[in-house]
């Protein structure tokens, strides 16, 4: 799946695409100050709060935001950077082809059974279609235990705690090795 690609997998069609700061903003403000965002750390945030700083990821050389799609509804966003210029300067030592990563999926009434896993696994995939991308690196609440989880699942292996000014975090890789080896050990027709 590139930014403007599909995949199709057990849960239907996922898609991605360079999210809008304005147009998306009123969705997002709604996933970001859902009690289910609660580790995105914006519950109180205001529309314009969520405007400025997408709008500060979009002018970004090192930050970029999209929206990604289930059958061609909003349903996640992702967002990538380099850990070089964004969120971990001077917390651990960048190798050469590292990216950095998030992902929140939309909160719902309706849950689909394996959705979450089959949108990271479709981030991934997005990620490691860059050749230049050698690991993945994520910086999740220690004690968000679900989506440790869920990156164990597709190959993370948490390194260390680290303290962020707003957090105290699980620093975890996951190299492309690592990735494929999950998804290929994965029960037929079951994403990573």
């Amino acid at each position: 799946m590139s930014a403007a690609g599909t995949t199709r997998g057990t849960v239907g069609a996922l898609s991605l695409r360079p999210l809008d700061p304005l147009k998306d903003a009123e969705l997002l403000h709604s996933w970001l100050t859902h009690p289910k965002a609660a580790y995105w750390l914006m519950q109180n945030a205001k529309l314009q709060e969520v405007e400025r700083a997408y709008m500060a990821i979009a002018a970004s050389e090192h930050h970029h935001a999209y929206l990604g799609c289930h059958d061609g509804r909003p349903a996640f966003v992702m967002e990538k950077y380099d850990p070089r210029y964004i969120e971990l300067v001077g917390l651990y030592e960048p190798e050469p082809g590292d990216v950095g990563m998030h992902f929140l999926v939309a909160p719902t009434d309706r849950p689909v059974h394996g959705f979450t896993r089959a949108v990271l696994t479709a981030v991934m995939d997005e990620l490691f279609a860059d050749p230049r991308t050698r690991r993945v690196v994520v910086e999740p609440d220690v004690t968000n235990t679900a989506v440790h989880a869920l990156n164990e699942a597709v190959g993370f292996v948490p390194e260390r705690e680290i303290d962020k000014p707003e957090k105290r975090a699980l620093l975890s890789f996951c190299t492309r090795e690592s990735f494929l080896n999950r998804r290929n050990k994965a029960p037929r027709g079951v994403s990573p």
